[in-house]
C-alpha cells in the first residue's frame, strides 16, 4: 500500500533551520505532485508549499515565502522542505501529501498523507 513517512522535525530556536524529508513508497510517484501542510491544535490544516512531479514548479504560502524551500529528490519519491529563519508561529505538526496531477494548495485534493512530524520553534 501507499505510505508516506516524514522525518526531520524537532525543537529549534527562533531564527534557526530544519530540513524535513518525506519518503513515499507503494507506487510510482513520478506523475504525482506533492505538498507540505501543517496543523496546530484547534486549527484547520494549513497549506505550506507544493511541488510538481518534475520538481520544476513550486508554490508557497505567503507566510513562508522566502524562508522555506520545497524540493524533490532525483527518484521523485522523496520530497524535502528546507525551513530557514524559523519563527515561533511555524510551530506545528508538518504533513507531507501526494496527489495525481498538478500541485494545488487544497488539502482535500491530496489522496495520500503521512503521519506528520512535530516542529517546535522556541522564542
Amino acid at each position: 500500500q501507499v505510505q508516506l513517512v516524514e522525518s526531520g522535525g524537532g525543537l529549534v530556536q527562533a531564527g534557526g533551520s530544519l530540513r524535513l524529508s518525506c519518503v513515499a513508497s507503494g507506487r510510482t510517484f513520478s506523475t504525482y505532485a506533492m505538498g507540505w501542510f501543517r496543523q496546530t491544535p484547534g486549527k484547520e490544516r494549513e497549506y505550506v508549499a507544493a511541488i510538481s512531479w518534475s520538481g520544476e514548479i513550486t508554490y508557497y504560502a505567503e507566510s513562508v515565502k522566502g524562508r522555506f524551500t520545497i524540493s524533490r529528490g532525483n527518484a521523485k519519491n522523496t520530497m524535502f522542505l528546507q525551513m530557514n529563519s524559523l519563527k515561533p508561529e511555524d510551530t506545528a505538526i508538518y504533513y507531507c501529501a501526494a496527489k495525481y496531477g498538478n500541485p494545488t494548495s487544497l488539502a482535500y485534493e491530496y489522496s495520500y498523507w503521512g503521519q506528520g512530524t512535530q516542529v517546535t520553534v522556541s522564542s
